[in-house]
């Protein structure tokens, strides 16, 4: 097989939230010519200040990179930026072929399944697919210590492979199109159960008399210690559901995690049991607080004002 060719000067970012500004910056700062397009006028200036170009359109990224970065939410966002004449589609006509976008690099966290299908739609215009999600958070995108989950063909992962180690210090191909979204959603059901567990753990400790802060410390230094404990662990501690994740997004990947489930024909008990929890985050309209928000779901509802029913009734 040919060597993958060396990144073009330039490449193109969507998406600059609370992740996707550092992760564009850091990528200018490794030297290379970044085309940013937002909503917004206060993240695209502050791209600039980093170092970045803005464009005018989602087209104007297409018509000047060869590859597209989308740090966006979810699926629909990115076929929102790609479709109308103002899309990433659109740029692909105004520019000659050897400089519009040939390559899509999906790092949001989305559906294994609907990637894949994304994947199948654009390779009649030219375009190949590589899903690219990442684990670190903000703190991660900032010092560009993500570890970034990627599936492609071997070539295609290579050839963006520059790109991906200028945001992450992991950068590991888990297989063709679909393998990075489905190695995410892996990741995210072991967060979630994760956090699940450390809430219920402060709930027992609780009702028992024991301090939630004595207690996390001591889980802390033994087996129990996790990186999500080390990130979580003030907000359960204080109960400070400041979100530094939103809880929305994890019920959405958990979404994911099922939906993976039920195509591969997989029973995964405590993915339904946690998914069940974080939609009733979504239902009580806590969903923007942190996810760490479970740990007041199950405060809520263990209340001794609140009804408890036993397995007669």
């Amino acid at each position: 097989m040919n060597s993958p060719p060396q990144p073009p000067g330039t490449v193109g970012f969507v998406g600059l939230g609370a992740m996707g500004l550092p992760m564009a910056a850091n990528l200018a700062k490794a030297g290379f010519d970044v085309l940013v397009w937002a909503r917004g006028r206060v993240p695209l200036d502050a791209a600039v200040a980093a170092g970045c170009r803005a464009a005018g359109r989602p087209a104007d990224v297409a018509a000047g990179a060869r590859t597209v970065i989308t740090m966006l939410p979810d699926l629909p966002q990115v076929r929102d930026v790609s479709a109308g004449p103002d899309g990433l589609l659109a740029g692909l006509d105004t520019a000659a072929p050897a400089e519009a976008m040939d390559t899509l690099v999906v790092m949001g966290t989305v559906s294994p399944v609907a990637v894949r299908a994304l994947a199948q739609e654009l390779r009649s215009f030219g375009v190949t697919v590589v899903d690219a999600p990442v684990s670190g958070g903000v703190t991660g995108a900032r010092d560009a210590t993500l570890s970034i989950m990627a599936g492609g063909t071997p070539y295609a992962v290579e050839s963006v492979r520059p790109y991906l180690t200028a945001m992450g210090s992991t950068v590991r191909r888990m297989g063709d199109t679909g393998a990075g979204s489905l190695a995410k959603a892996c990741n995210q059901l072991v967060v979630a159960g994760t956090l699940v567990a450390l809430a219920e753990a402060v709930v027992l400790g609780e009702h028992g008399g024991l301090d939630p802060a004595a207690l996390l410390e001591v889980l802390a230094g033994g087996l129990a210690s996790s990186e999500v404990l080390a990130q979580k662990r003030r907000h359960l501690a204080d109960s400070d559901f400041t979100p530094s994740g939103p809880a929305r997004y994890l019920h959405k990947d958990l979404g994911f995690v099922l939906d993976s489930a039920a195509h591969a024909h997989v029973e995964l008990p405590l993915s339904t049991s946690v998914a069940r929890l974080y939609a009733a985050i979504d239902d009580r309209g806590l969903g923007d607080l942190d996810n760490s928000v479970v740990l007041r779901l199950l405060r809520e509802d263990n209340s001794p004002s609140r009804p408890h029913h036993t397995s007669k009734d």
